[in-house]
């Protein structure tokens, strides 16, 4: 099986599909230190090159074909958007992820709310917007035009910007100032050249990460089990927003109300929709969902697995995850029956000093391998090479931002948060930093 990605999602993914029977070879392209760690993984050499050039996904198909490759799993969102399980499965070759067409439900959230909008899925009133004048007038009127105490107003650029591009706005100033920084100063390059306001909507939120398998015909989405990221850098929700600081599943306050109220206001609709519109869509999906007065809304849609959601998901799932991905592929996932252990995982991000802004690279990554085996813990790694010579105990030096996360089973979610936290101080690098409320 081949991995497409290089972050912490596309470790989980190599490691659970390397514990099944059924795989005997996991490439990953290109893949970090800690896949060139896993004992049957091979990295692929993509010499700094994007997955989602379309002349790199012509060479990947090529390796797969030579390589006798039997299954591709995407995991970022980018190669999707540029097409890649299009010319794949054109190629005649089995991919898990959605095409181009469906993958438009991430990478433009002015399409996503029109497709929302069109099926009858339950979600914050929004407009958007490809002109600043217009959104300056907006913004007035909502801040200086309604009320004393107008509430606040949720700004996101409309296209993919790696987890960073939503901003809450409390006031006028940071409302327009944010606008000009997308659509004005280039923040977010084309990204931010269209941006949506939306209704501010105040609750716990929770990601439902599920499979998809839908083409050309009547579709199955089975849901995984709930989980809750942390989207701020800093405890306690402060701070500015990141790819997501750490995760936990099962959620406690996801309650059966609640999951029967998002099967019938959000997942249905959204298999119809996606039914209706004809996609080819087997791969994954994840629901951003906020809960406001006992009721489930649709924040955003993505059209993969969630990071760091998946580093919580995946290891709680009592599954064969490479026989889901053949089930996805296949069109037989409404025969796939999903199991959970009966505890919880809390998996922490470990980030590098400055994160998510100027950070360093290049520091040795120390791993206390007797005090971390001990909590059962797995070390999944993000922005992670192999360094020359090892480091001490884990063969790693930091090469990014979000440098790693540590996943813990527990028997409930008070074990799996201590377990966590037991085995994320037998790892050190220099500026090493981490939220200390994951799972609370």
């Amino acid at each position: 099986m081949l991995v497409i990605g290089s972050g912490g999602r596309e470790h989980t993914l190599v490691w659970k599909l390397a514990q099944s029977e059924k795989v005997e070879k996991v490439y990953a392209a290109p893949g970090n230190g800690g896949t060139d760690g896993e004992e049957i993984c091979e990295n692929v050499d993509l010499y700094g090159r994007d997955p989602a050039e379309a002349e790199i996904q012509e060479a990947l198909i090529r390796y797969v074909i030579k390589e006798g490759i039997d299954l591709t799993v995407v995991g970022p969102e980018a190669p999707l958007d540029a097409g890649i399980a299009d010319r794949f499965r054109a190629a005649g070759l089995a991919i898990v992820g959605p095409g181009a067409a469906a993958s438009r439900l991430e990478s433009s959230k002015a399409y996503a709310k029109s497709f929302m909008e069109k099926y009858g899925i339950r979600t914050a009133r929004s407009l958007s917007f490809s002109n600043t004048a217009e959104v300056m007038t907006a913004l007035n009127s909502h801040f200086e035009g309604k009320s004393d105490n107008p509430p606040p107003l949720v700004i996101k650029a409309d296209g993919l910007a790696a987890g960073k591009g939503v901003v809450i706005a409390e006031d006028i100033g940071s409302a327009k100032e944010t606008a000009r920084s997308f659509m004005e100063q280039g923040l977010l390059g084309e990204a931010g050249k269209t941006v949506l306001l939306e209704e501010y909507l105040n609750g716990p939120e929770v990601s439902v990460l599920a499979a998809v398998s839908v083409s050309g015909g009547k579709g199955v989405i089975l849901p995984f089990s709930a989980a809750r990221d942390y989207k701020r850098r800093f405890d306690g929700g402060l701070g500015p927003n990141t790819g997501g600081m750490g995760a936990f599943t099962p959620v406690p306050d996801f309650t059966v109300d609640l999951q029967e109220d998002f099967e019938t206001a959000i997942l249905t609709p959204t298999l119809r929709g996606l039914e209706a519109e004809g996609f080819d869509y087997r791969g994954f999906i994840f629901f951003g969902l906020l809960i406001q007065d006992r009721k489930c809304y649709l924040l955003e849609y993505n059209v993969r697995l969630g990071d760091p959601e998946t580093q919580a998901a995946l290891p709680l799932m009592d599954s064969d995850f490479a026989e889901l991905c053949l089930a996805i592929e296949n069109n037989t996932l409404e025969d796939f029956r999903l199991a959970w252990k009966s505890g919880a995982v809390c998996a922490v991000g470990a980030v590098a000093s400055g994160y998510p802004g100027e950070y360093r690279k290049g520091d040795p990554i120390a791993l206390n391998t007797t005090s971390f085996d001990k909590t059962g813990a797995i070390l999944f790694a993000a922005g992670a090479a192999r360094s020359p010579g090892g480091a001490a105990g884990s063969g790693l030096r930091t090469a990014g931002g979000r440098v790693l996360s540590v996943s813990a089973y527990g028997e409930d979610a008070a074990d799996a948060r201590e377990r966590a936290y037991t085995a994320l101080k037998a790892v050190n690098f220099s500026g090493i930093d981490y939220r200390s409320d994951i799972g609370l």
